[in-house]
């Protein structure tokens, strides 16, 4: 019994900071776009390496704007690419999910989802805020060009 109260009492007295940051990454992790975490520094003036990490299938303005209803499920592994869900218990959905996590703490995530009713895409969601192509590969090429300099 005073575990539980103990846990309550130090979630209530939380200083705001911690609240702030944990407000924060909440409402982070449900935006579909573009966002920029600050990392944390050691001794104030100390930070750690941090390399860049993506995940998923990147799908870009452009993939999107060609997927049509009614295409078949081999056309749409063509256009973009095999899908990173494909859930048992929905066989006729897929999702394309992307992250890409810049050391500087750069965050890019997308969803798109793909409906298919009798083997061909009936509707799809996602892709309304979608980075380009051109996007993607600057933000790709942003480490490449710091370390030529």
């Amino acid at each position: 019994m005073a575990d539980k109260n103990a846990t309550v009492s130090s979630a209530a007295t939380a200083t705001p900071e911690v609240a702030a940051k944990t407000e924060t990454k909440a409402a982070a992790s449900e935006a579909s776009s573009v966002r920029t975490v600050k990392n944390e520094r050691f001794l104030g003036f100390l930070s750690p390496y941090r390399p860049d990490v993506q995940q998923g299938n990147f799908v870009s303005r452009e993939m999107v704007a060609q997927l049509k209803p009614g295409m078949t499920q081999s056309q749409v592994v063509f256009l973009l690419g095999t899908p990173l869900l494909q859930d048992v218990f929905h066989q006729q959905r897929w999702d394309y999910v992307f992250r890409m996590q810049k050391g500087n703490g750069d965050i890019t995530t997308s969803n798109v989802t793909v409906y298919f009713e009798n083997g061909l895409v009936s509707r799809y969601e996602g892709g309304g805020d979608l980075p380009t192509e051109a996007d993607y590969l600057a933000r790709i090429a942003d480490k490449a060009k710091a370390a030529k300099k």
